[in-house]
């Protein structure tokens, strides 16, 4: 499987206007909330379809679960990301989560004023579009996040890996403030649990 798709994460053009959102709010918004859980809708490089489950607990965790037949799942936890390929009884392939651009939402403290993050930001009547990289890494991808206001919302994410491919995530309704068990985002005891060790 691709990073693409760990990255788990519409490159379109968008006229700007006034009412844009500014960085700064949407900055605010990802820092508002250090739990939350959404259903999404993956749409995949190769034009498949996938659907499932994301829970999110920052900093530097993140669990997309897919639903059934995929039983593929992708996890951020400890620096990094993991993608368990269910065909496999290998370990997973796992990547440094600072070489990915999910990193980005995933921070600590989250600022997308800091100086080259941002690459590209413009938006329409709906919705703000922010493009951003690792302004140290921009070989390792983007990351698009659409948001939409009152109030301001994640809607939806496209990363597009170092070869251009691009994997975008449909959020669902996102709610914010649940309770994640810590478990979910170990990817040494998923990995025992996997491979039955």
């Amino acid at each position: 499987m691709r990073l693409a798709l760990a990255a788990a994460l519409w490159v379109a053009a968008v006229p700007a206007v006034a009412d844009t959102l500014s960085l700064s709010a949407i900055s605010a918004y990802l820092n508002s909330f250090t739990t939350a859980q959404a259903k999404f809708t993956q749409i995949n490089a190769d034009g498949s379809i996938s659907t499932g489950a994301l829970s999110i607990k920052r900093p530097g965790r993140a669990r997309f679960e897919y639903d059934p037949p995929n039983q593929a799942l992708v996890i951020a936890g400890g620096g990094q990301l993991a993608i368990f390929d269910p065909k496999s009884n290998q370990p997973p392939e796992q990547y440094p989560l600072n070489k990915t651009p999910l990193n980005i939402i995933l921070e600590r403290d989250v600022d997308l004023d800091r100086a080259q993050m941002v690459v590209g930001h413009d938006g329409d009547e709906t919705s703000t579009r922010v493009i951003a990289q690792d302004p140290e890494h921009p070989e390792y991808g983007t990351i698009a996040l659409i948001f939409t206001a009152d109030p301001v919302e994640l809607r939806q994410w496209v990363i597009t890996d170092e070869a251009g491919n691009a994997t975008t995530v449909i959020l669902g309704d996102m709610q914010s403030g649940v309770s994640l068990s810590a478990r979910m985002f170990n990817i040494v005891q998923e990995t025992a649990e996997r491979i039955g060790e």
